[in-house]
């Protein structure tokens, strides 16, 4: 019963694994007029992707990765050609580079060693200006202060930060729970050291994803 059923079934699994590795998404828009390098669509790693030039040829190719709305169906020559600008320098905020790109988790700008994330449907990588960043740059920064209840002066890397769950100590990448009876602003460092190796030793620190 079971080889009635899956000799005809697997040849027909087959089949479609070929179909897909000859198509892969993969599809030729045509050459870069400044290079002469063929241009090609296809489904990458991480998503649909643009890929200027082939393997063979003396420079490797080049890829970047397709805008959200962007489809390997629909896309012309001239907008994949357009990807390739990425990343983009369009300005400097406090004497450091403001760089547009994209990225496998969508649209960024890059200042310092740091990325923000734009806005979907509002913000292009490809039009973005300076104003615009600054201005998501500064609205992050506010963000991430209204998290820190507290800092201490003996350790930077130990925070009392305001989560979705509540309060709660950060310290080495590390989170730890505060117990309910505690007042947060109140803890000393000691006191947050303390609790902090409590956790350790009963297991209770968590690390937050």
């Amino acid at each position: 019963m079971i080889d009635n059923f899956y000799v005809s079934f697997h040849k027909k699994v087959k089949s479609a694994l070929e179909q897909s590795e000859k198509k892969k998404g993969e599809r030729i828009l045509g050459s870069d007029p400044a290079s002469g390098r063929s241009v090609y669509v296809k489904i990458g790693k991480f998503g649909p992707i643009a890929q200027l030039g082939d393997s063979q040829d003396d420079e490797k190719p080049r890829f970047a990765s397709l805008l959200k709305d962007q489809l390997i169906e629909t896309i012309t020559l001239e907008e994949a050609l357009e990807l390739f600008k990425l990343p983009r320098t369009i300005g400097f905020f406090e004497e450091k580079e403001l760089i547009a790109g994209m990225g496998k988790y969508g649209p960024y700008i890059r200042h310092d060693t740091k990325f923000y994330s734009l806005v979907r449907g509002v913000d292009d990588p490809l039009t973005i200006e300076s104003e615009r960043a600054i201005e998501l740059i500064l609205e992050k920064r506010e963000s991430e202060k209204k998290r820190i209840l507290k800092t201490f002066s003996e350790n930077p890397d130990l925070l009392i930060l305001r989560g979705k769950y509540g309060p709660y100590i950060s310290y080495e990448k590390n989170n730890f729970r505060i117990p309910r009876k505690k007042d947060p602003e109140s803890l000393t460092y000691d006191e947050c050291m303390e609790l902090i190796k409590s956790a350790g030793r009963s297991g209770t620190g968590k690390k937050r994803r």
